[in-house]
């Protein structure tokens, strides 16, 4: 299951396995972690503080993925997370990263803060379920932009996110968004992936 917490945030569940996406916003912080996510140090992406964790709760951070311009992949409990390129104006390449989550048979596209990148052209080999795009057109791609960098990555579904700064959702910059495999997810609405 895909809780969209709000803004960047979301939680991503499996199974008993749960994993958190650039924790800040929006409700949902109750069960325990097991892998939390940060794709960037800005701080509406990365209060691991937050979340509660197991034990065992493993935080990678873009710094751990994103080491001397290699992007790196892990291997927690048979979760399968590869590093990828996010950039813009706003967004050092060297600093921040985007995600490819793979659990339980779907993979997720976690693009944190980012516009189009050079990397998206090689998506649609990976055969991508669900991607996550910021929209908000200050810090990152506007809906158009992103409506265009959808077609490019071709994943089976698109969810706008990051739609306006203090905002958990905004509905306006959600109907921008016109990729024809557009998914809008209001805050703190889940959804199952295995539909």
């Amino acid at each position: 299951k895909l809780l969209f917490q709000g803004h960047g945030s979301y939680r991503i569940t499996a199974d008993d396995r749960v994993i958190y996406v650039d924790p800040y916003a929006g409700e949902g912080y109750v069960p325990l972690a097991d892998i939390i996510l940060v794709t960037h140090e800005h701080n509406d992406h990365n209060r691991v503080d937050i979340v509660p964790k197991k034990e065992t709760c493993r935080i990678i951070r873009s710094s751990d993925a994103l080491v001397k311009g290699v992007y790196k992949s892990f291997d927690v409990d048979g979760i399968n997370i590869a590093a990828v390129p996010a950039y813009n104006s706003n967004h050092n390449r060297k600093k921040c990263v985007g995600y490819i989550i793979t659990v339980g048979g779907i993979k997720i596209y976690a693009a944190g803060d980012t516009s189009i990148t050079d990397a998206m052209s090689d998506f649609p080999a990976l055969k991508i379920d669900y991607a996550l795009l910021p929209i908000d057109g200050i810090y990152n791609m506007d809906p158009f932009e992103a409506s265009f960098a959808a077609g490019v990555i071709g994943a089976n579904h698109v969810i706008p996110i990051h739609m306006k700064p203090g905002a958990l959702f905004d509905e306006e910059m959600a109907n921008k968004f016109t990729a024809g495999n557009r998914l809008i997810m209001k805050a703190n609405e889940e959804i199952d992936l295995s539909n």
